[in-house]
Order: C-alpha cells, then structure tokens, then sequence
C-alpha cells in the first residue's frame, strides 16, 4: 500500500509500504512529526560522520541522507534543545555505524579486533574526555557525542546512562559469540537479549535531556510509565526484526525473533513473520492503555508547586515522545536504505559498510 510520509523532504512524499509491513493502525493513530531542527540536523550529523572519520567521505556523499538517521531521532525526541538534538543525533549515528562495525567483524571472522573495540569502548565510556583522539575512530566518536551528552543533566543521570550502555556493549559481545558459533537463542532468552542489543533503556534514558529534567526513581520506576516505555521499545525492536528479517537471513543472522521463532517453536517463515505481527499489534494496543494509566500518573504529580509541574509537565513530554517513537521508527524502516536489501550488489553486503577493521587491515 501506499502512505503519506513526511520525511527527507520539505514536502510530503508517497512511500510504499510492502502489505506485509503495513501498519494501518499506526499511519491512522500515531501522526508523524518532525524537529523543526531537522534540515540542520541532517548537515551537521553528515558533516560530524565525516570529521570524525566514521565512514568514507564517498559513503558519506552516496549514503548518509538515505539511510535516514537523523529522520529517526528527529521524529523521536520532539521538543528537545537544538544542542541536545543534535547531540542524540550524532550519538545515534555513531550507534548505526558501531553496529556495522560488528556486523562486519563477524562477517569477517576478526575476533581479535572486536575484543580490542569492546575493552576500548568500555574504557571510552568511563573517561570520555581522555579519548577525544583516539586513532580508532568508534572510539573517538563515541568519546566525543557521550561527552556532549554528560553536559546536559546531573551526574548521577551520566552514571546510569554508563551503566546502561556497559550492558549494552557486553550484550553486543554476546551476539558476537553466539552469531560466530551459528547459536540462535531460544525466544525468551532472545527478547531479553534483544532488550539489551536494541540499547531500550538507552534510548529511554534520552527522553529525559530532551525533557530538559533528570526524572527521579519514583517517576522512572513507576509501573505505569516503565510500562509505557518498555512497549515503546518492543515495538521498535520487533518492527525491526520484521523488517530486516530478509536482510538479516541472506546476511546468515541469528538474531532475530523470526529466527528464534522458526528454529525453536518448529514454525515456517509465513507463521513466524504472522507471529511477529500479532506480538506487533498487541505491543501498540498495550501501549495506549499503558499510556492512558502513565498520562493519569503524570498529571497526579500537579501538585500546585512549581516543581510539581515541571515534573509533571516532563513527564508527559517523554510520554509524547514515547508514542512519536511508533511512527518515526515506522517510517524509517520504509524511507531507509538501510532495508533495501533487494537493491544491493551482494544480499550480504550492505552497500554503505566499510569491510575494513580500523587499522587492522
């Protein structure tokens, strides 16, 4: 079928959505929004790409527009400071190109120089300021948008943000075996697993700069709003799974709920793609009950005080921002050339990757 989108473009554009990936209850229910900083976030994230040396100037020039990463946060954190956009920008395009990084180490068989990243990375993340030069540029990069991030809310927002990403990193290492050994995790030990390489706690904690206020424990931990939240997340980690699972399969992959679903619950293709969609759908009507009892938490927390309501008014930014994830993620999936796998050279070989491990030639 075909949609109204408003994404690269000044004006809006017709995608087609393959009737497999469609989601009428997300174009109908869940409009789509965009930055107002976005036409800048665009040029200054492709402008860092290349000043940090993350990907090559020609993949630069070729690629970066069409792989939409900007879209993807702009359509996401709505309300943020230009500085923390662009911040959360640059932050996510690191991530993509981190993640092709490992993609391509295990496609290449270096293990060796993936155990060198990940102890660096840890190291980057605990002291970002010490590693602004590093010759690896994963490392540089990631130096560079963690530190700008930490200026924006207290320390002890820096320090959960850390522990978070730690387990992401070790996550990714645990899929780095278990893809190098051809292992593919059970359903639920998968989901949990996913929780963590689809960084959900990351991308939540993010919410919180773009609110411009760190949220205490008992607002974070609120089961209406961590309920809120978690559902946001599923979805975006399944839409995903759906979406590339046809990339994922020509790429020998082993995460994917798909996957899991075929080689451990003896499903076909067609039943695991239709159990996905169904675990999709649930996940989006879950979500707006959750919603409803997270709005009701937020407005409790008016209490007449000024600080009542900035509390009560950033928490129903986040929530916002949780539902704008739906249609950003969405879209990204469909304007991407990230999924386009039927149009690349090699089905295994994503066009904008660089195959070469930073100085391990």
């Amino acid at each position: 079928m075909h949609a109204l989108s408003h994404g690269t473009t000044s004006t809006p554009t017709t995608v087609a959505v393959p009737p497999a990936l469609s989601l009428p209850v997300i174009e109908a229910s869940f409009p789509r929004q965009l930055h107002p900083y976005w036409p800048k976030l665009q040029e200054n994230t492709r402008a860092w790409l290349l000043e940090k040396r993350l990907m090559p100037p020609d993949k630069v020039a070729e690629y970066a527009d069409g792989l939409c990463y900007t879209d993807l946060m702009a359509g996401y954190y709505l309300g943020a400071p230009d500085e923390v956009m662009q911040a959360i920008a640059d932050y996510s395009a690191w991530f993509f190109v981190w993640d092709d990084r490992h993609d391509r180490d295990i496609v290449h068989d270096r293990p060796d120089a993936w155990r060198r990243l990940k102890e660096r990375l840890h190291t980057a993340l605990d002291r970002p300021g010490d590693h602004l030069g590093h010759p690896d540029p994963l490392v540089a990069g990631l130096a560079d948008s963690v530190g700008r991030l930490f200026s924006f809310l207290p320390a002890s927002w820096n320090a959960r943000f850390t522990r978070h990403f730690h387990t992401v990193i070790e996550a990714y290492d645990r899929e780095f075996e278990n893809r190098r050994k051809g292992v593919v995790p059970g359903v639920e030990e998968y989901l949990e697993l996913r929780r963590l390489t689809f960084a959900h706690w990351i991308w939540t904690d993010l919410l919180e700069p773009s609110a411009g206020l760190e949220l205490p424990d008992s607002v974070r931990k609120n089961p209406a709003y961590r309920k809120a939240a978690l559902l946001s997340q599923e979805f975006a980690a399944w839409y995903n799974d759906l979406c590339s699972l046809p990339k994922e399969l020509a790429g020998s992959e082993v995460h994917n709920l798909g996957i899991s679903l075929v080689t451990h619950r003896g499903m076909s293709l067609e039943e695991a793609i239709a159990d996905l969609r169904h675990r999709i759908l649930e996940c989006i009507e879950e979500f707006l009950r959750a919603e409803e009892a997270a709005l009701r938490f937020a407005d409790g927390l008016d209490d007449g005080t000024v600080g009542g309501k900035e509390l009560s008014a950033a928490v129903r930014a986040c929530l916002g921002n949780m539902r704008n994830w739906f249609s950003s993620v969405y879209w990204f999936h469909h304007e991407s050339g990230r999924y386009r796998v039927d149009s690349w050279d090699d089905r295994s070989t994503p066009p904008y990757v660089n195959n070469e491990a930073a100085g391990e030639k």
